[in-house]
């Protein structure tokens, strides 16, 4: 099929700079969503109707060569806005119009409406508790006839609760005929898509009325409010999903999933963590309170406590994380790694069974298995310019407080004492110590602070 997404408004209501349609839901733009939705329904060709901040939207989706783009200016209604795609769209299948600032239309909801269409035209309509403001739908004896806009409807059509959602699928040349009968002749001045239903209910067509699952599919976005509120209601329903397949969730209401999170069984997840990017979470894994994870996977009975931030890291089995603890990009972690507090891990590769309990910086790293890093210790991998690479190897001790001035290499079984600074290889199973002698100075009083 072809899918037209309108996305030309302004979004005056979002207070914004930003046009309407690239602020996010879950981590992803309003429109990006939409695509990745008709992505789904195997969509022939994607036109998005551009308008309002049209070179930001477009930069925005540059790196998809595939999706055709339509300029709407001026604006003059819907149907105008989809006119602007009709040179690029096939007559050999069908058109699904969609919106831009509409994002939460599941797949098996379009995935109906297009298979309730068979050739003729179907819209999606939704019944509203209040209407105001919505479109709604005329029938007769039971039969779709039209649409009315809130401004053009008189008091006895606006008593009516199911509305028009705009999405639709009409024959493609039937499309074409009818945006090219369109008047203006409306309280607004513009040419309404809506009209559509009118010219096809005259002809005798079909008109098939479809209705989503839940209401809230067909919910748009025209403020920071109605945003807040669809961010909830589309994290509520990731954590339905997860907590249906078994995941133990503290609080569904304090939960976000900015990407893709795959989870095993008898996973816990505490409250305020947020995932980003794809994070996998092996068996048994437990996700403590506010804690950040992007493009991370942990392995199975892993820990991960309060406050750790991990993004683009592999943890292995058996691991202890945090709390306050960060892990920087390629990382990995083998198993039974404990990392502790103010703990930060970057470019590193930690061995099996290997530990850091607190306040430690391990950069640009290849840490063996056995080793034990004390507290204090921080890898200088940065000489000003340039990153250099330190090699830690089994078993070895680091004492607290060292230095590891990089490139250097600490042998297999070697013992850092405290308060090192490291600037040449450390030999394997020897004690290597840097440290001034201690001295007390008899007699030294300290000063005192003068009076004014």
């Amino acid at each position: 099929m072809n899918v037209v997404i309108l996305a030309a408004g302004q979004g005056k209501r979002m207070h914004s700079d930003r046009p309407k349609v690239l602020h996010p839901i879950a981590g992803r733009p309003l429109l990006g969503h939409v695509i990745h939705t008709a992505r789904a329904l195997d969509a022939k060709r994607i036109v998005v109707v551009y308008g309002h901040g049209g070179d930001q939207v477009r930069t925005a989706f540059s790196g998809d060569p595939s999706l055709g783009w339509a300029l709407q200016s001026p604006q003059l209604g819907t149907g105008h806005a989809v006119q602007q795609a009709v040179p690029q769209l096939d007559d050999a299948v069908p058109t699904l119009i969609l919106y831009g600032d509409v994002p939460l239309t599941s797949r098996a909801t379009l995935g109906r409406l297009v298979d309730a269409a068979a050739g003729h035209l179907a819209l999606l309509t939704v019944a509203l508790d209040d209407p105001t403001g919505y479109g709604r739908i005329l029938r007769n004896d039971g039969r779709v006839v039209g649409i009315v806009e809130q401004k053009d409807a008189t008091p006895e059509q606006l008593a009516i609760r199911e509305t028009n959602t705009g999405i639709l699928v009409v024959p493609t040349p039937d499309l074409k005929r009818w945006l090219a009968a369109l008047r203006n002749d409306n309280a607004q001045g513009e040419y309404y898509l809506t009209d559509i239903i009118r010219m096809a209910a005259d002809e005798g067509r079909p008109v098939t009325a479809v209705h989503p699952e839940f209401a809230w599919e067909t919910s748009g976005v025209n403020s920071r409010r109605q945003l807040a509120e669809l961010e909830r209601i589309y994290q509520q329903s990731i954590a339905g999903r997860l907590l249906d397949q078994g995941v133990a969730i503290a609080d569904p209401a304090r939960f976000d999933v900015r990407g893709d999170l795959q989870c095993g069984r008898d996973v816990f997840i505490d409250v305020n963590s947020v995932f980003e990017g794809k994070v996998v979470l092996g068996d048994r894994v437990t996700i403590g309170p506010n804690c950040v994870l992007r493009d991370v996977t942990i392995a199975s009975d892993s820990q991960i406590l309060a406050y750790t931030h991990a993004e683009e890291a592999t943890i292995g089995r058996n691991c202890r994380i945090g709390p306050y603890t960060r892990i920087r990009p390629v990382t990995t972690l083998a198993d039974d790694v404990h990392l502790g507090n103010f703990v930060e891990v970057k470019a590193s590769q930690i061995g099996l069974g290997s530990k850091s309990n607190h306040h430690a910086y391990v950069g640009d790293t290849e840490v063996g298995a056995g080793v034990n890093i004390g507290a204090g210790t921080i890898v200088c991998n940065y000489d000003g310019a340039n990153k250099h690479r330190t090699v830690i190897e089994d078993g070895a001790f680091i004492g607290s407080d060292c230095q590891l001035v990089a490139p250097v290499r600490v042998g297999k079984g070697a013992t850092l004492g405290a308060g090192t600074t490291l600037t040449r290889d450390a030999p394997a199973d020897k004690l290597t110590i840097t440290r001034a002698k201690q001295t007390t100075i008899d007699g030294w009083q300290r000063p005192v602070k003068n009076r004014k």
